[in-house]
C-alpha cells in the first residue's frame, strides 16, 4: 500500500518534470529555428490573419463592455466624495496598464489557443506530424516558429485595438449617460497617463502573445490518445495559458511599476 503510494508520487514527479524538460527543449528549438531558412512567410501571415483579425470581433466586443462597465462602476463611486472628474483618468489607466492587456489574452486565449492546439493534435494523431519527418521536414519551423511569433506579434495590435475601444466605451457612459464633461474626461484621461503606462501593457501583451502560443503549440504538438487526447490536449492548454497569463501579469507588474 505504502510501496503503491511513493509510486504514484515518484510517477506524478517525474511526469511532472518531465513535461516541463520537455516543454522547455521545445521552446529552444522554436527560438533556434527562428532565423533558419526556410522562413515560411506565408504561414507567418496566415497565423496573424488567424489570431489577430478573426479574434477582433471577440476582443472588440469585450474591450468596449469593459470599459463601460469600469466607468459606469467608477463614477458612481467617485461620484460619493465628489472626485467623479477622475473618471477617464482611472478607467484609462486600469485598460491600458492591466485589464487590457489580461482580457483581451484570456479571450484570445480562448479562441486562438484552442484552435491551435485541436489542430495541431489532430494532425499528431492522424500522423501528419510524422509525415512532415517522413519528407524531410522540420515540423517545429513549419508548424510551430510561425505561430509563436504570429502570437507574439498579433497580441500587441488586437490590445492597442482594445485599449482605445474600451476607453471610448468609458467615454460613451461617462459624457452620454452621466453626464461628464467631454472635456475633462479627455483631459484627466490623457494628462495623467504616461508613455510607460502604454509600453508596460504592451510588454503584457507581448509575453501573453508567446504564452498563447507556445502553450497551444506545446500541447497540440505533444498530443496523444486520439480524439479523446485532442480534446484533453485543447482543455489543458486553454487553462494552462490562462493560468500562466495571470502569473505572469503578477511578475511583469512587479518588475515594471
Amino acid at each position: 500500500m505504502k510501496g503503491n503510494a511513493f509510486g504514484r508520487v515518484g510517477a506524478f514527479t517525474l511526469g511532472f518534470f518531465g513535461a516541463w524538460g520537455e516543454a522547455v527543449m521545445l521552446l529552444l528549438r522554436t527560438l533556434r529555428f527562428t532565423l533558419g531558412r526556410p522562413l515560411y512567410l506565408r504561414n507567418f501571415l496566415y497565423q496573424v490573419e488567424f489570431i489577430g483579425i478573426h479574434s477582433l470581433p471577440v476582443v472588440l466586443l469585450t474591450s468596449i463592455f469593459t470599459g463601460m462597465v469600469l466607468a459606469l462602476q467608477i463614477f458612481n463611486g467617485f461620484e460619493r466624495f465628489g472626485a467623479e472628474s477622475l473618471t477617464g483618468t482611472v478607467v484609462g489607466y486600469s485598460i491600458v496598464r492591466e485589464l487590457g492587456p489580461v482580457l483581451v489574452a484570456l479571450m484570445v486565449a480562448g479562441r486562438a489557443g484552442a484552435a491551435m492546439a485541436a489542430e495541431l493534435g489532430t494532425m499528431r494523431v492522424t500522423q501528419q506530424i510524422d509525415a512532415l519527418y517522413a519528407l524531410s521536414a522540420n515540423p517545429v519551423r513549419y508548424l510551430i516558429v510561425p505561430r509563436f511569433w504570429a502570437g507574439v506579434v498579433a497580441l500587441p495590435l488586437l490590445v492597442v485595438i482594445g485599449d482605445a475601444v474600451a476607453i471610448w466605451g468609458g467615454y460613451v457612459v461617462s459624457v452620454g449617460m452621466l453626464g461628464a464633461n467631454p472635456v475633462v474626461y479627455w483631459d484627466n484621461t490623457f494628462d495623467f497617463m504616461e508613455l510607460w503606462d502604454v509600453y508596460s501593457g504592451l510588454i503584457k501583451a507581448t509575453v501573453f502573445g508567446a504564452i498563447i502560443a507556445f502553450v497551444a503549440c506545446y500541447q497540440g504538438f505533444t498530443t496523444s490518445g486520439g480524439a479523446r487526447g485532442v480534446g484533453r490536449a485543447t482543455t489543458t492548454a486553454v487553462v494552462g495559458a490562462a493560468s500562466l497569463i495571470l502569473a505572469a501579469n503578477y511578475f511583469i507588474t512587479y518588475l515594471v511599476v
